[in-house]
């Protein structure tokens, strides 16, 4: 198994959840945490226990992001208007790397985080290669023509896994999607869960 892969279950694990929504999860056999004291009961959590299990469960459901970057999108949040928890979901939506995985042009948001990296991918006609790029509303994102074939894209497309959010318009025939809007958080397709509130809580105590 990929160090990658080892360490996206061991998140799934250590959160109880599989949040990723994937069938492969190990959660979906076994609900404790990793190592060789997962299986202890867990006691229960404290305020400030459930709020970091709120940040580190968005966090880790984004490839894991630093906590500096994370931070600084929260710190974002908070200096735009409205609601600091929606914003926070809207900024991390439009990460280059984040549209990439709900275009389901990759399986994993991981996949995503190499394949931007790597330079398949094109905003607006110029090669992207930031995976924390922030994608504007209207932008174009697409598969470079030369990455298009790949057995990676081609088998991520027909899975039937994921179901794409009505934020993004995808050509699949063109590999070409248009950002239409900023999302809120019931408009993301998560499969577990999410509390950006608790997250907001956390940063503020």
């Amino acid at each position: 198994m990929s160090k990658r892969q080892s360490a996206k279950y061991k998140i799934d694990r250590r959160m109880g959840e599989n949040i990723w929504g994937r069938p492969k999860s190990p959660v979906n056999r076994r609900e404790y945490g990793p190592g060789e004291h997962g299986q202890r009961r867990r006691g229960k959590l404290s305020d400030f226990g459930i709020q970091l299990m709120a940040k580190q469960k968005l966090k880790g459901y984004y490839g894991n992001i630093t906590e500096k970057q994370f931070r600084r999108t929260f710190e974002e949040a908070v200096r735009r208007k409205g609601n600091t928890g929606e914003n926070l979901i809207g900024l991390l939506e439009m990460r280059l790397d984040a549209i990439i995985y709900r275009c389901k042009f990759v399986p994993t948001v991981f996949a995503a985080r190499q394949f931007v990296n790597h330079g398949h991918v094109l905003v607006n006609g110029k090669r992207v290669n930031i995976a924390s790029y922030r994608v504007k509303e209207g932008d174009v994102i697409e598969v470079r023509e030369k990455s298009r074939q790949m057995a990676m894209v081609l088998e991520a497309i027909q899975s039937p896994e994921r179901d794409v959010p009505d934020y993004l318009d995808i050509d699949y025939g063109k590999m070409k999607a248009i950002f239409l809007r900023t999302p809120l958080l019931a408009d993301v397709p998560y499969p577990v869960q999410m509390e950006p509130n608790l997250v907001v809580e956390f940063y503020s105590s």
